[in-house]
């Protein structure tokens, strides 16, 4: 890289990062900062846009497979980890925060951690949250991995795992990772058996969220989930 470039490169990520501590960054901007962390020496204000116009925003390019950020051209092995790396960091504060106060205090903060763990995922899977007295996170627990349409739910661990931690609520999450639908006869069947069951040990369904490609279904929200008894 010629001196002169170099030099401008160099002023140019000072520039944004000083934009950065001003709050005042977009988030191609936001991309193209942390691109340069990855690739040091060179412009990646060409990469973040071609990134984001690919996968349609910063979210989802931290969210997208590994696979296919590695097939993307100019994303070598290094920078696809690190762009995963950002991904994890967001989950843990997410979870952490899950932790330390109730569940529910922000029904957004709930269906931004769904969004950032299902984003860009290829096959479904169901989640259970399991939740304290308080309703704070216990656990998130993949219950199990299927197919493009359909996974399996295993209602004899999911006892076994709530009746272990002492839970005393529970929410089920899962996906439609290629369609927009709302819940399947299926998925409102077996929502009903689970409520029905775990209402006899006194443990709570609060809700089950079914994550798509844009939307976020509550079965609360839909009558599919009554709630608490009390």
């Amino acid at each position: 890289m010629p001196e002169n470039d170099s030099k401008f490169y160099l002023g140019h990520r000072d520039r944004l990062r000083q934009k950065f501590l001003d709050g005042k960054l977009v988030d191609y901007e936001k991309l193209e900062l942390l691109l340069g962390y990855a690739i040091p020496r060179r412009d990646t204000r060409p990469l973040a846009h071609a990134l984001i116009k690919h996968f349609g925003s910063l979210p989802q390019v931290l969210t997208a497979q590994i696979d296919d950020l590695l097939a993307f051209p100019g994303i070598g092995r290094n920078t696809a980890i690190f762009l995963k790396l950002v991904q994890n960091i967001v989950l843990s504060g997410y979870r952490a925060a899950m932790d330390t106060r109730p569940i529910f205090h922000d029904i957004k903060f709930v269906q931004d951690y769904c969004r950032w763990t299902f984003a860009n995922k290829l096959v479904e899977e169901f989640h259970v949250l399991y939740l304290d007295s308080d309703f704070r996170l216990l656990q998130d627990e993949l219950h199990s991995t299927g197919t493009v349409n359909t996974t399996g739910v295993y209602v004899r661990e999911i006892i076994k795992t709530a009746l272990k931690l002492n839970a005393t609520s529970l929410v089920l999450v899962h996906n439609h990772p290629a369609s927009d639908n709302s819940f399947s006869n299926d998925d409102i069947k077996s929502t009903e058996e689970i409520e029905k069951i775990f209402n006899d040990l006194d443990i709570s369904l609060l809700d089950h969220l079914l994550v798509t490609k844009h939307t976020i279904y509550s079965g609360r929200d839909l009558g599919i989930v009554r709630g608490p008894k009390n």
